[in-house]
């Protein structure tokens, strides 16, 4: 039986493999009517889409989307803002699978960061066309993610500090230097002697020497350039 949200009638689909032609099933949670009622109107006339329904945020929104089997979930940004991130792990724990595409979102850097945290692979910026909606819908479905060119860079340099942090983890785990033993390393591998590290890092030279020592002796180095290599095998830059 046909169900009516908001004005929109919907079919409630069942399982995915019984939908006609394996269309790409898509639900919407948008707060605008206007906007959902629009988006509805240009995703039903996709032969490869099936709309399975089209709603407000609301308490029983998770119930909805769940029951209807979706593949693919669109949140516009005032949804984003009501239910919080949150909601977007709620959905992919209880419906494994599922891609979540963000609309009408700013060209901010941590919204962005916080979207990508909690799952979303697609992100579609607010002066997006409705073709390019369709598109990442599409894109998504086919396991690419949608990332507008702006905040391509945001993400990589987000990438190379979570491979920092990392590898300094793995560093101080596996050869139990600090952060700032680490940053010592880096300029002894860099060929500086003790006092031009001093100087750069702002430090006595007796300071430096101290941290060389206990250095030295974590590590079982005969030599400051042994600890460069030892770090090296590590997998740490210097």
């Amino acid at each position: 039986m046909p169900s009516v949200r908001h004005g929109i009638a919907l079919s409630v689909a069942g399982p995915i493999e019984d939908r006609v032609g394996e269309k790409l099933g898509i639900f919407l949670l948008a707060e605008n009517r206007l906007l959902r009622e629009a988006l509805v109107r240009i995703l039903q006339k996709k032969n490869d889409i099936e709309m399975l329904g089209a709603t407000a945020f609301s308490p029983l929104a998770l119930e909805q989307i769940v029951n209807s089997q979706l593949d693919v979930l669109l949140l516009d940004s005032f949804t984003v803002a009501l239910s919080h991130l949150d909601f977007i792990r709620e959905v992919q724990a209880a419906v494994p699978g599922v891609k979540v595409v963000m609309i009408g979102m700013e060209a901010d850097e941590q919204t962005f960061l916080q979207a990508v945290r909690a799952g979303a692979v697609g992100y579609v910026l607010k002066d997006a066309s409705a073709q390019e909606i369709v598109t990442g819908v599409r894109a998504v479905a086919n396991g690419e993610a949608v990332c507008p060119p702006q905040l391509c860079l945001c993400l990589f340099r987000y990438l190379a500090r979570q491979s920092s942090d990392l590898l300094s983890f793995h560093v101080k785990a596996n050869l139990g230097l600090t952060k700032r033993e680490q940053q010592l390393v880096q300029l002894i591998g860099r060929g500086l002697t003790n006092k031009e590290i001093a100087s750069q890092l702002n430090l006595s030279e007796q300071t430096v020497r101290n941290h060389v020592h206990h250095m030295l002796h974590k590590v079982g180095a005969n030599d400051r350039m042994q600890v460069v290599e030892l770090c090296r095998i590590q997998g740490l830059a210097v």
